[in-house]
């Protein structure tokens, strides 16, 4: 159903990362709930971490970002 724009994967934890330059970190985190981007690391032990990134086009830099 899709893919994540990045995942960081460690001995404790599997992060993944969803980046928007036109929107929100809220809306970055869900579409990783809605397109399923969990799902292929579910059956890992490892902790998951959904990450949201907002970027600003005018700032050229993050602007914020949720976990």
């Amino acid at each position: 159903r899709g893919r994540a724009d990045a995942v960081v994967k460690t001995p404790k934890y599997i992060y993944v990362f969803e980046f928007k330059l036109n929107g929100t970190a809220e809306q970055a985190l869900q579409q990783i709930e809605e397109k399923g981007y969990l799902i292929p690391y579910q059956v890992d032990r490892r902790e998951l971490v959904k990450v949201g990134v907002e970027f600003s086009a005018e700032k050229r830099n993050i602007e914020r970002w949720l976990y």
